[in-house]
């Protein structure tokens, strides 16, 4: 069972927990080989559920290591089918257990394209296919979040190692519900990434240090107000009304490029394809990027404006409903 990093601090183990010195490793896999665990007498190691009277970890890291042996147990193991993937990477050809898949990963640390293409599938059950799915993604990464948080707690954490252990935490399950582009590179790293600038931003709080831009290229005294369009949202609301952003499209604009939400629930949601709902975004943002660049959009649009964004957006309903409908089949000639 891995341990946590708070479990190692008060136990005075060595900081790195067992895991290897090559964090390409377990940067890619979310795989390593751990030290014991903590003693089982170590305070606030466990806590008793009053209604079934079973004992539960009180550390954020132990609760998924516990919860990922119950996912994973007979007599009904989480299991992952990889089959419908590029059979050229040498994936696992039938369904295997999660935690089968944890020893796949180790074995094949280098693979990179491999690992990208494992990590993408588990992001994308994650953010579909309910919490079990968080928590098999969760532990396959949890010797590099263990790793994170004690390597913070060291560099100078003063409370609770457990404050960090869930800061970490809480950072990579953001980033894997909405955060991490799965259709770019190394989808893990971008998780680890997160779950690190996470923990290093509560460790700094601490020390009272405070992130701002610099102030020294801002010049002082008053200003004059901007307009409001300067808002993203007033912005994306002129957006539709110009027509520029159909107003069926506006929400899942809003998600994904203000709120930074994962794009597959919402292709789901509209029942497009994730790579449909991504080109059709993509072309917003180039008549947005248009439209700002002209002026449209902040200033004034002409009468002659309006009426050709009026025309596009109509053509773009036209081509959307007849790609909808579905196709006749052939005729076929009549008998003789």
């Amino acid at each position: 069972m891995p341990v946590s990093a708070t479990a190692a601090h008060r136990a005075g183990r060595d900081t790195t927990l067992g895991l290897p010195d090559d964090i390409g490793h377990d940067i890619a896999t979310g795989t390593a080989d751990n030290a014991g665990a903590a003693p089982a007498g170590a305070p606030g190691a466990h806590t008793v559920d009053g209604e079934r009277g079973e004992a539960w970890p009180t550390s954020p890291f132990a609760c998924v290591d516990a919860a990922f042996t119950a996912l994973t147990s007979e007599p009904h193991p989480l299991r992952i089918d990889l089959s419908h993937l590029d059979p050229d990477l040498g994936l696992p050809t039938v369904p295997i257990n999660i935690a089968d898949l944890r020893s796949w990963l180790a074995g094949h640390r280098r693979d990179w394209t491999a690992l990208d293409a494992v990590w993408r599938e588990l992001i994308t059950r994650a953010r579909l296919d309910g919490p079990a799915w968080v928590v098999a993604a969760t532990a396959l990464a949890l010797p590099a979040l263990v790793r994170c948080a004690a390597d913070l707690v060291v560099g100078g954490w003063h409370g609770d190692p457990h404050d960090v252990d869930a800061e970490v935490l809480t950072g990579f399950l953001t980033a894997l519900r909405d955060h991490v582009d799965t259709a770019k590179p190394a989808p893990y790293a971008g998780l680890r990434r997160a779950a690190q600038r996470a923990g290093h931003a509560l460790v700094a709080q601490q020390r009272g240090v405070v992130l701002v831009d610099d102030i020294d290229a801002v010049p002082a005294g008053p200003r004059t107000p901007h307009r409001p369009w300067g808002h993203p949202d007033l912005l994306v609301r002129r957006a539709v009304e110009l027509g520029l952003l159909d107003a069926c499209d506006e929400q899942a604009y809003i998600d994904t490029r203000l709120g930074r939400r994962a794009i597959e629930p919402i292709a789901t949601r509209l029942g497009v394809t994730v790579d449909a709902l991504r080109m059709r975004l993509r072309r917003v943002d180039e008549r947005l990027a248009r439209a700002l660049a002209d002026g449209i959009l902040t200033g004034t649009a002409s009468p002659q404006a309006r009426q050709a964004l009026t025309r596009q957006a109509g053509h773009r309903r036209a081509t959307r409903t007849a790609a909808a409908r579905p196709s006749l089949p052939p005729m076929r000639p009549a008998a003789a």
